[in-house]
């Protein structure tokens, strides 16, 4: 999964055409893939080099792409701290935290752990904006959410705190830090261009992770499986890079509230891909627990139509 990404000033809330459902599936398939790219790229690399990977060729990425485009710089000094909080936030602990896990969790469940993003995200608004009130329907919303959690770990994760419950505690760990991010993003890049605040925070996750790597696992071997090398070329390419602008595209045909749905839609591709590829299979229990999860987020994206388009005026972040 992605992250909470700052956004541009979205499109009024409308029907989503084919053209913006083709676009929000295929960003659903992207991040949903993500997962099986993590457990591929484990079976060969370390946590940290993984994860160095993607957010330094992301960041090349997307550098080249503000180039061709020749697309605004901003100078202003002040930025850089927010760009690294946004970096630590929204890419070296969630990313670290996720693909950790996934050594442990099997990628449909870590899919349907992570979509806790949107439930912890509601309550981190809520906590720091005034604006925002934890109304009877979200809190509706998040204590089911919250419920369909506790029910796809089961009440041993909190107790055993063996590999797998563990795994599943970091998952929900990188939940809370998109969280986080999407909440200081509303605030600290509003007004930039989506595209460079993207890049400019994968640069500064960068700038932590291939250091942290290279100390801790060493120098990334060159002899990898051309399998590894087309996981890690996807997590940086298509999972990042490429993702981060669809994103965009997908919020300025449909708006924020359409675009919400993503995070309902990267489970199942997850569960399908990790059961075609892995032979994975979800226990009852993980089944169970995604239906409350996606009850709880559907009760919390019921707003009036009225209310998107005022939403479409700030600054909302997704994951993915």
């Amino acid at each position: 999964m992605s992250a909470a990404l700052p956004q541009l000033s979205p499109a009024p809330q409308q029907r989503l055409d084919a053209k913006a459902w083709g676009l929000l599936l295929l960003l659903s398939a992207i991040w949903g893939a993500s997962f099986l790219s993590n457990r591929a790229a484990l079976a060969e690399v370390g946590v940290l080099t993984t994860v160095a990977f993607r957010v330094a060729g992301a960041a090349v990425a997307l550098w080249l792409w503000i180039g061709l485009r020749r697309l605004p710089v901003p100078r202003d000094p002040a930025l850089l701290w927010r760009f690294a909080v946004m970096g630590m936030l929204n890419n070296v602990i969630p990313f670290t935290l996720i693909v950790w896990g996934q050594k442990h969790v099997d990628s449909g469940l870590a899919a349907i752990l992570n979509a806790a993003t949107a439930i912890f995200t509601v309550l981190v608004v809520t906590l720091v904006f005034a604006d925002e009130r934890l109304t009877l329907r979200k809190a509706a919303g998040v204590m089911l959410g919250f419920a369909g959690v506790a029910v796809t770990i089961g009440p041993s994760a909190l107790t055993a705190f063996n590999p797998a419950s563990l795994g599943q505690l970091a998952i929900l760990g990188a939940s809370l830090a998109y969280a986080l991010a999407a909440t200081f993003a509303r605030v600290a890049v509003r007004g930039l261009r989506p595209e460079v605040s993207a890049a400019a925070m994968l640069t500064a996750a960068a700038i932590v992770m291939v250091p942290a790597a290279l100390a801790l696992e060493g120098a990334p071997g060159l002899d990898y499986r051309p399998a590894t090398w087309a996981a890690l070329a996807y997590l940086a390419l298509v999972a990042s890079a490429l993702a981060y602008l669809l994103y965009y595209a997908v919020l300025g045909l449909a708006g924020a509230g359409n675009l919400s749905l993503v995070t309902l839609m990267i489970p199942p591709f997850a569960i399908a891909l990790g059961a075609l590829v892995y032979d994975e299979a979800l226990a009852p229990s993980a089944w169970a627990g995604f239906g409350l999860l996606a009850l709880g987020l559907m009760i919390l994206d019921r707003r009036p139509r009225w209310a998107f388009a005022k939403k479409s005026r700030e600054t909302p972040a997704a994951s993915g």
